[in-house]
């Protein structure tokens, strides 16, 4: 299993358009490469339906939220506080998305890709706002990950959507390799 998830580093109280605009980009990358997302420490006090709902009426970004529908419908939509002690483990092996992984932490796409076709589970953090994900969470999380390769940082939603592109990319080609022998 695989889910994004999304830490909100922005405004705690207010909701602001750069949270429900994130959710309604990521929904449909999760829903096309097979992701489950959660969301935590988003300011907004509903649940998973209401919230569905209230982005489907905001915009009209992934088909004016078709695809959380989907995942919502799917049981792949979910909404948490900030967790103090770690990840829920149903969610797999927490995984930081960073452009500057600790070394003894640092795992390559290729290593997320190898483990996915061995069945591995992951939750891959990724930080909404300027501040990126809290420190906290480097720590909480056994796993980093530079999607670049390179110590390059990428803005939010375009590591949204690189993270599993990327990823997913390389695990089909590597299914697709092994179909063929």
């Amino acid at each position: 299993m695989l889910t994004m998830g999304i830490i909100n580093t922005y405004d705690k109280i207010k909701v602001l358009d750069a949270h429900y605009r994130a959710i309604a980009r990521a929904a449909p990358i999760c829903h096309a490469f097979g992701f489950r997302l959660a969301l935590y420490d988003f300011p907004f006090n509903m649940t998973a339906e209401e919230l569905v709902e209230y982005v489907t009426d905001k915009t009209t970004i992934g088909e004016s939220g078709k695809y959380l529908r989907l995942l919502h419908d799917k049981g792949h939509f979910f909404v948490f506080d900030l967790p103090k002690k770690g990840f829920q483990p149903q969610f797999g092996t927490a995984v930081v998305t960073t452009s500057k992984p600790e070394k003894k932490r640092a795992i390559t796409p290729e290593d997320i890709a190898n483990g996915i076709l061995r069945k591995s589970s992951y939750l891959l953090l990724v930080g909404l706002g300027r501040k990126g994900l809290p420190r906290e969470m480097f720590e909480q999380a056994p796993l980093h990950l530079d999607i670049t390769s390179a110590g390059i940082s990428l803005e939010t939603c375009t590591a949204i959507g690189c993270i599993p592109a990327y990823i997913m990319g390389i695990v089909h080609t590597r299914q697709s390799s092994k179909a063929q022998f």
